[in-house]
């Protein structure tokens, strides 16, 4: 299972929650950003957390840049979700987990849009050669999504 880079209290107790807030509530469009909402797996409560919502090649994306994350694991367990910026709403299903073997591609883009926020985390930027981002794939979850009608 891969690792999980647990947040700073700053950006856990700080950054998330204000980033949550001004997306999720006020609808400010953050450099993509929008809340995720998902059914705890064990809770059965709706959790939120502030993501980047990747476009690549006419698909929605998910990629976990800190791992194998709780989001992570209530996504796999729900199947479904939903994506908040302000009143816009929009639910999704899991189409499926991107593969190792696909992910660096999905990763490549994913850093070409975010390097500056998730650098620190992920250890590499928009410059990462083929060969790191085959060896980091395994690392970084991600999912495709269907919306649902």
């Amino acid at each position: 299972m891969p690792a999980y880079a647990v947040p700073s209290f700053f950006f856990s107790r700080i950054i998330n929650p204000v980033i949550t807030f001004v997306v999720g509530t006020l609808g400010v469009n953050l450099q993509g950003a929008w809340v995720l909402a998902v059914r705890g797996r064990k809770s059965g409560k709706i959790q939120t957390v502030p993501v980047n919502v990747l476009i690549y090649q006419g698909a929605r994306y998910l990629l976990s840049p800190r791992g194998e994350t709780q989001w992570v694991r209530n996504l796999r367990a729900a199947g479904e979700c939903e994506l908040r910026r302000g009143r816009n709403r929009r639910t999704f299903r899991v189409a499926e987990e991107v593969s190792d073997a696909d992910k660096p591609f999905v990763l490549q883009a994913y850093l070409q849009k975010w390097d500056s926020q998730t650098k620190s985390i992920i250890g590499l930027d928009r410059n990462a050669t083929m060969a790191e981002l085959v060896a980091a794939a395994p690392k970084h979850p991600a999912f495709r999504l269907i919306p649902v009608a």
